[in-house]
């Protein structure tokens, strides 16, 4: 859409169309790599997931496809383990949520080390990060539920990684979030509320290195993304639906903003969350963890701590800065000639300024949460809970 730098390397869509298969095919040779799809069961019911599985039949070369997989049975996991029986390369299904995982992770409680997180992305991720790294010197992350996914989505994002002389260790993925039915745009929570809010933030606390560096990118909370094993190997993980923030913290934290790139992967579109009718559903209560990330960032990086007194003005900052957003969006949307109901995003701007005074008030009362510590460091305690924890996904399904 554009060619313009920042302080993020990008990587944009020019439109240029050729064979993507084919220079992946060559850097596979290259560099060990895996792709890691943490889901539900439930996804296996959807077309998604189909498609999915169908555009990575042609990624020959890949190293391994770990599916971390939250399944309520042993013939879930099986009929998991069917459904990729066709793949042209190994398959791993680590049952996330199996008896055996759950008690050698409770194992290592001797050790120190609390490795039983809340069940959701955050933990499936984990897992499957640890089993993928065994052999994998890149590992690119999907979420299951992706209705466009197409074989530029993988291309792209794993090219960068795959020559080491661009000196890339974090890949992270950009969009434009429209409604496969509707041509509607997406992505409330990225646009109505995250955007808004870090420019308010900057207005409040002033333009600190952390905030800058969240700002520049195209989509802050994009789920899909790649990295090196080194870099792996020293993230600590989020157990919340502040994942997708935490993990740019980790990455701040561990590589030059240099080795760090986002790409432009065109249309896309998911599943949709509605925004809820209350601040413990929906887009609100994912909001409000995503509120925690964000603050619990810059107490990390820029060592700074909202007031109380900051409250009421950084409540009347995100108002205003909502709003204009909203106008915004409304134009291009016209111009664009996609349907656009200006009156239910006002309202949801109105939702998410209500949570914030609630939920800062909450992270100040109680400012650590729970993350799933980094697999060097597990490693450096339990040298082999790689392998076991493998072996664990599948002992009872073999």
């Amino acid at each position: 859409m554009d060619f313009q730098q920042g302080l993020i390397t990008t990587i944009h869509e020019y439109g240029v169309k050729g064979d993507s298969l084919i220079d992946l095919k060559k850097g596979l040779e290259r560099r060990p790599t895996a792709l890691l799809i943490p889901c539900l069961f439930e996804e296996f019911k959807r077309p998604a997931l189909k498609l999915i599985r169908e555009v990575i039949k042609d990624l020959r070369g890949l190293n391994q496809l770990v599916i971390a997989l939250s399944a309520k049975s042993k013939s879930e996991v099986f009929e998991a383990k069917d459904f990729f029986a066709s793949m042209p390369f190994p398959v791993h299904v680590q049952w996330t949520n199996s008896p055996s995982v759950i008690e050698l992770l409770k194992s290592q409680e001797k050790n120190g080390l609390h490795l039983v997180g809340t069940p959701g992305k955050g933990w499936a991720v984990w897992q499957g990060i640890g089993v993928a790294m065994r052999s994998a010197e890149v590992v690119a992350l999907f979420d299951a539920d992706i209705r466009t996914f197409s074989p530029s989505y993988p291309s792209r994002m794993l090219q960068p990684l795959l020559d080491p002389s661009h000196g890339i260790s974090y890949v992270k993925a950009f969009y434009s979030r429209l409604s496969l039915e509707t041509n509607a745009l997406q992505g409330r929570s990225t646009r109505l509320f995250v955007g808004p809010l870090l420019t308010s933030l900057e207005q409040l606390v002033g333009q600190g290195p952390f905030l800058q560096y969240l700002q520049a990118f195209r989509y802050p909370l994009a789920g899909e993304f790649a990295f090196t094993k080194d870099l792996g190997m020293n993230l600590r993980i989020p157990c919340d639906w502040g994942l997708e923030i935490g993990l740019l913290s980790e990455v701040y934290k561990n590589v030059r903003i240099s080795r760090i790139a986002q790409v432009d992967l065109g249309i896309f579109d998911h599943k949709h969350k509605e925004i809820g009718a209350s601040p413990n559903e929906g887009l609100q209560k994912m909001c409000i963890e995503i509120l925690s990330s964000v603050l619990r960032g810059l107490m990390e990086h820029q060592a700074e701590t909202l007031t109380e007194g900051q409250l009421s003005n950084l409540e009347v900052l995100y108002r205003r800065v909502g709003q204009d957003r909203v106008k915004q969006f409304g134009l291009d949307s016209a111009v664009n000639q996609i349907p656009y109901d200006r009156h239910e995003e006002e309202l949801s701007v109105q939702k998410f300024a209500s949570i914030l005074k609630p939920a800062v008030l909450s992270f100040l009362d109680s400012p650590v949460t729970q993350q799933l510590p980094c697999w060097a460091r597990v490693l450096a305690c339990e040298e082999k809970l790689q392998d076991d924890l493998a072996n664990a996904g599948i002992s009872q399904t073999s």
